[in-house]
């Protein structure tokens, strides 16, 4: 059984986000239809999606302070060298590479009643705080995972980067769930990479949860609030069902490292009377006008950069495609 350290919840300094943002109590929405997401609600949203998202638990956080940020990182590190006495050490060379993290536009749009604006603008943010991170870490979790309706380059993904790297096999539910997850350890293994997580969907618990070794031992355990729950030692975090495709996936690992996400900037909002919600259909299968059912519609902005550094960091055992 693998003796690697599970991580802890991802801990960051959330006032990283908060940026300065004057926004008085008394000020009702109906006063203030656009401008920035009141900043203790923007660092409480930003807080609540990256512990929400799957990815942002596992990958490691990048600090933007614009779109695009260029940083290094160590791809090989340094040797040590046998030496006898009096005789010159010898030196080696480290591979550092360079790569650009590139932050894109996420919005969401909520259709809510107009007495939603006789709120001041902090409780109006409170209310609707949930439902925004909500939608965030959903849409970022399929971007990041699957490339679902992704906005980042061809290839930018968990999903294509296992695949790139020949790391992906499918489930045989005829055998145990153990050899397999120990299998798919050993393909980022081979690599000389160690995995540090594991991704998988929320439903598929209980299958983990009871899964034995040989000697009939779970190889689940449970977290204790302060840790991630564990399987084969490696932490676990799952997502929604919304946000994995258990057509495509069962579960992923790697070394999340060598995953990166940022989040730039603070939260931007508008607020619409007028328009018609083309992608939310009333009773009668027709697109919401706001107009005429007296209603207006929240949107919210943010930007958030992922990129993977390394194909072979990552595997993904995929669904039983016997028939």
């Amino acid at each position: 059984m693998s003796t690697q350290q599970p991580k802890l919840p991802l801990s960051l300094n959330i006032q990283y986000f908060a940026k300065p943002t004057f926004t008085p109590d008394n000020v009702l929405m109906s006063d203030a239809m656009t401008g920035n997401v009141p900043k203790e609600t923007a660092v409480l949203t930003i807080g609540e999606v990256v512990q929400q998202s799957a990815v942002m638990q596992q990958a490691e956080f990048e600090e933007m302070e614009s779109l695009e940020k260029e940083f290094t990182y160590l791809a090989d590190g340094v040797g040590a060298y046998w030496v006898d006495e009096g005789e010159r050490i010898q030196t080696s060379k480290p591979t550092w590479l360079k790569a650009t993290l590139r932050a894109k536009k996420l919005a969401v749009i909520l259709p809510v009643t107009k007495e939603f604006l006789r709120y001041n603008v902090p409780t109006f943010f409170d209310m609707m705080r949930p439902k925004i991170a909500e939608a965030f870490y959903t849409k970022f979790d399929q971007a990041a995972l699957f490339g679902t309706n992704s906005p980042y380059a061809a290839g930018q993904n968990i999903l294509a980067a296992a695949v790139a790297a020949d790391n992906d096999v499918p489930l045989d539910d005829s055998k145990s769930l153990y050899p397999q997850l120990n299998g798919l350890l050993g393909l980022v293994e081979d690599n000389e990479i160690d995995p540090d997580g594991i991704v998988t969907v929320r439903s598929l618990k209980q299958k983990f949860r009871g899964e034995l070794d040989a000697a009939g031992r779970p190889i689940f355990t449970k977290g204790d609030g302060t840790a991630p729950d564990d399987i084969l030692g490696l932490p676990l975090s799952y997502t929604n069902g919304k946000s994995f495709d258990k057509t495509k996936a069962v579960a992923m690992t790697g070394d999340w490292n060598m995953a990166r996400f940022g989040i730039p900037q603070e939260m931007e909002y508008d607020i619409s009377t007028q328009a018609t919600i083309s992608t939310v259909l009333d009773e009668n299968n027709v697109p919401i006008n706001l107009w005429e059912r007296d209603m207006v519609a929240l949107r919210v902005t943010m930007y958030v950069g992922f990129m993977v550094l390394k194909n072979e960091a990552f595997a993904v055992l995929t669904p039983d495609v016997t028939p």
